[in-house]
Protein backbone atom coordinates (compact mmCIF):
# COMPACT_ATOMS: atom_id res chain seq x y z
CA UNK A 1 0.00 0.00 0.00
CA UNK A 2 2.83 2.31 0.96
CA UNK A 3 4.18 1.89 -2.69
CA UNK A 4 1.44 2.98 -4.53
CA UNK A 5 0.95 6.45 -2.29
CA UNK A 6 4.47 7.19 -3.30
CA UNK A 7 3.31 8.29 -6.94
CA UNK A 8 -0.05 9.60 -6.26
CA UNK A 9 1.28 13.12 -5.59
CA UNK A 10 4.07 12.94 -8.18
CA UNK A 11 1.19 12.35 -11.00
CA UNK A 12 -1.24 14.66 -9.10
CA UNK A 13 1.58 17.63 -9.13
CA UNK A 14 2.46 16.83 -12.58
CA UNK A 15 -1.11 17.06 -13.74
CA UNK A 16 -1.46 20.15 -11.72
CA UNK A 17 1.41 21.89 -13.31
CA UNK A 18 0.12 20.67 -16.70
CA UNK A 19 -3.45 22.07 -16.25
CA UNK A 20 -2.44 25.04 -14.80
CA UNK A 21 0.37 25.83 -17.15
CA UNK A 22 -2.16 25.39 -20.21
CA UNK A 23 -4.46 27.60 -18.19
CA UNK A 24 -1.62 30.37 -18.34
CA UNK A 25 -0.74 29.89 -21.67
CA UNK A 26 -3.90 30.64 -22.74
CA UNK A 27 -4.28 33.62 -20.97
CA UNK A 28 -1.74 35.29 -21.90
CA UNK A 29 -2.46 34.47 -25.63
CA UNK A 30 -5.66 35.84 -25.52
CA UNK A 31 -4.22 38.86 -23.66
CA UNK A 32 -2.10 39.09 -26.54
CA UNK A 33 -4.43 38.80 -28.98
CA UNK A 34 -6.61 40.90 -27.22
CA UNK A 35 -4.61 44.17 -27.43
CA UNK A 36 -3.47 43.51 -30.91
CA UNK A 37 -7.05 43.29 -32.37
CA UNK A 38 -7.70 46.71 -30.31
CA UNK A 39 -4.65 48.11 -31.79
CA UNK A 40 -5.68 46.72 -35.19
CA UNK A 41 -9.16 48.57 -35.06
CA UNK A 42 -7.15 51.77 -33.44
CA UNK A 43 -4.76 51.96 -36.76
CA UNK A 44 -7.96 51.57 -39.28
CA UNK A 45 -10.10 54.15 -37.14
CA UNK A 46 -7.50 56.51 -37.27
CA UNK A 47 -6.29 56.03 -41.37
CA UNK A 48 -9.96 55.43 -42.30
CA UNK A 49 -11.04 58.94 -41.24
Amino acid sequence: MLKVMEWVPIVFFTFKILVFGTGMFFAIKWHYDKAKKEKEKKNNETSGS
